[in-house]
């Protein structure tokens, strides 16, 4: 039997490299929201940066921090995120996903991306939570996601917080065209994270599968499919019956969407022990 508290799941931005040295206002409410949740006995992060043909749980018993990005200022070259694994954890998540009927793999030395590492860093400065890494598969597509999110349900209950980090809008193409167009943010950055925004709060899940033929903007918001998927994950680890709480808004480097999101069950009413 568990005694520990029930944690949520939470979809998180990890927008540009540069979201680590200026949080700004996204910055602030994850550290917000990270102080309101129970102390997690783990974190499972999902990043949008870890891409592997099956899911692969990483279990290094220490984590580089790696700087997968280049042309950024030297000061992000120096921040370190010194995160601890944990054994128990990550055998739990590669349980699950094998008793899921999923293909899982795991990795003993791979660190952390900065899809991890940074929104991480913001929420657990201290880097004193244990962290399980969790590849994504994006030829996979979203019900694939969902899949995923669906098999780790059941570690909420022992614990384990589930980090999906991506970006509700990701489009490198216009993000270079808005810079040089006086940094004006194209009218579907906001219409498409308020679509998902309605779309969760009506539980279409159908159509949030669907998004690229689904939604007006589906396909612009997400010409390749990594940056979202990790949204599928975390909803689906809160249940058919979830709930979305959007606990931030706001476009960050004129194109990213960083909403950002709490999953719960909506038989779940406060953190319980069992």
């Amino acid at each position: 039997m568990s005694t520990e508290p029930r944690q949520p799941a939470l979809f998180v931005p990890h927008g540009a490299p540069t979201f680590a040295l200026r949080p700004g206002a996204a910055g602030a409410a994850l550290a917000r929201h990270a102080a309101q949740v129970p102390r997690p006995r783990a974190i499972v992060v999902v990043s949008a940066h870890w891409e592997t043909a099956i899911p692969t749980v990483g279990t290094a018993p220490r984590f580089d921090t790696i700087h997968d990005f280049s042309g950024f200022p030297r000061d992000l070259y120096a921040l370190r995120y010194p995160a601890t694994g944990c054994p128990e954890a990550a055998q739990e998540v590669a349980t699950a996903l094998a008793d899921a009927g999923l293909p899982v793999a795991v990795d003993p030395a791979r660190g952390l991306d900065h899809g991890a590492w940074v929104p991480l860093r913001l929420m657990f400065p201290d880097a004193d939570v244990p962290v399980v890494p969790l590849s994504v598969q994006s030829h996979a597509g979203p019900a694939h996601a969902l899949r995923v999110g669906r098999a780790l349900a059941g570690l909420r209950e022992r614990g384990c917080l589930l980090v999906a980090s991506g970006n509700l809008t990701h489009n490198l193409r216009d993000y270079f065209t808005a810079a040089q167009d006086g940094g004006r943010t194209p009218d579907y950055v906001r219409e498409f994270a308020d679509w998902v925004r309605d779309r969760l709060a009506a539980r279409d899940l159908d159509a949030l599968v669907g998004y690229r033929s689904a939604a007006r903007w589906g396909l612009r918001a997400h010409p390749t499919e990594e940056h979202l998927l990790p949204l599928f994950v975390g909803l689906g680890a809160a249940g058919a019956d979830f709930q979305a709480e959007r606990i931030h808004s706001g476009i960050d480097d004129y194109v990213l969407a960083m909403d950002a999101y709490a999953f719960t069950s909506s038989s779940e009413m406060q953190p319980r022990t069992n």
